[in-house]
């Protein structure tokens, strides 16, 4: 009995043992991965043409909205997202009436998965849509809408009910607008 005790007892040691160096590996292996890919996009960024050019051209003439608008896009295509936000924000700062770098900023926020700082840049965009550029931002005007009222609807009702409403007003057609509006109106 005492044999297979010790058998028993060496072989959850070698068991222990192994899968504790597996799972070792496998947490050395994930985090190379994850470097790999950080790294991977810091590069890609730092090595792409465009981007370079734009900076350049940037540093030239700091206040070129229309080169500061290509490299935030630029940014965004190579999923370089705080970059991106850094360079949405000098542009709100130099253009602080233009809607679109707001809608712009709210979108990296949201891709980064901030929710709050996306629904803060969603009412600025909402804010700062003029009344005659309202008909050519009805889709964005929707979007952002159904966002702050989707945010909204835990924390006051009330509020989100009014957000969804103009959401529906700018695009009745949306799927998901029609679900939370029914859902607050309940």
């Amino acid at each position: 009995m005492k044999k297979e005790s010790v058998i028993n007892t060496k072989k959850a040691i070698v068991a222990a043992l192994f899968f504790g160096a597996v799972s070792f590996g496998y947490a050395q292996t994930e985090n190379s991965a994850a470097e790999t890919v950080a790294t991977t996009q810091v590069q890609g960024t730092q090595q792409n043409p465009a981007i370079e050019a734009l900076k350049k051209q940037i540093e030239t003439n700091p206040n070129d909205t229309d080169a500061i608008v290509k490299l935030a896009t630029a940014y965004q295509d190579a999923k370089d997202w705080n970059n991106a936000l850094l360079t949405w924000k000098k542009m709100s700062t130099l253009l602080p009436d233009w809607a679109p770098s707001y809608y712009s900023q709210a979108y990296v926020y949201q891709t980064m998965k901030d929710d709050a700082n996306a629904k803060m840049a969603y009412e600025k965009y909402i804010a700062a849509v003029k009344p005659e550029e309202v008909e050519a931002n009805k889709k964005n005007l929707a979007y952002a809408h159904f966002f702050v009222a989707y945010k909204l609807q835990e924390t006051d009702k009330e509020l989100a009910k009014q957000q969804i409403a103009k959401s529906l007003v700018y695009d009745a057609t949306n799927e998901e607008a029609v679900k939370l509006s029914t859902f607050l109106n309940q």
